[in-house]
């Protein structure tokens, strides 16, 4: 659904509008932040090239990275705890360092709205920790985020809102009201264990 929020594959129908304009002219405020496992790991990169990859826009193609980019760079990465492993190779890294440098990378493009699939997956809790607070300042600065996100017993602590979906929209809107045991036995189609819903429905209560 992402991918085709953002046009990297074509929408079976209907048009996208950001902050109420066309795609097209707000990609610019848009900082995507893919699965692990959609990356190659292998490409002969170090940390702090991915996360200068941020700052395209301002760069171009062919630009020159300058004292002023690398410090933009250093500071996204410390942001994100990673400021020592800037000169390591991309695939030298765990699987949860290289999900906080394309973090990082996504803290240089200076966006408006953070999509973000699945950051959680397969990463170490320190990891999901620094994740998390980091998404929780770009909340606090008035950005917006969206991650697609599979382990109910954190959604109440992690998000504000939330969309349901099973093929089709079964519920939206705040935690407290649309993330609800009902709701959630309609998104999985009535396959979740009663004692997986009561323990939810008490987390919420």
């Amino acid at each position: 659904m992402l991918k085709a929020a953002l046009g990297i594959v074509p929408p079976v129908s209907g048009q996208v509008q950001v902050f109420g304009r066309p795609l097209d002219e707000q990609r610019a405020r848009i900082a995507y932040v893919p699965q692990r496992a959609s990356v190659d790991w292998d490409f002969p990169t170090r940390v702090i090239d991915v996360v200068l990859m941020g700052l395209y826009r301002e760069l171009g193609l062919l630009g020159r990275v300058r004292a002023k980019h690398r410090a933009q760079a250093m500071d996204c990465l410390n942001r994100v705890g990673m400021g020592d492993f800037a000169d390591r190779q991309i695939g030298q890294l765990s699987g949860g360092q290289q999900q906080r440098v394309f973090l990082a990378r996504s803290l240089a493009q200076g966006a408006d709205l953070y999509l973000l699939d699945e950051p959680f997956a397969g990463v170490d809790a320190a990891t999901e920790k620094a994740i998390i607070s980091v998404l929780k300042s770009l909340r606090e600065a008035g950005k917006t985020v969206v991650v697609v996100h599979h382990d109910l017993a954190t959604v109440n602590d992690y998000f504000d809102n939330v969309f349901l979906i099973n093929t089709r929209k079964v519920a939206e809107g705040p935690v407290a009201e649309a993330f609800t045991a009902e709701t959630l036995q309609n998104a999985y189609g009535g396959r979740l264990a009663t004692a997986q819903v009561d323990q939810l429905a008490q987390a919420l209560a």
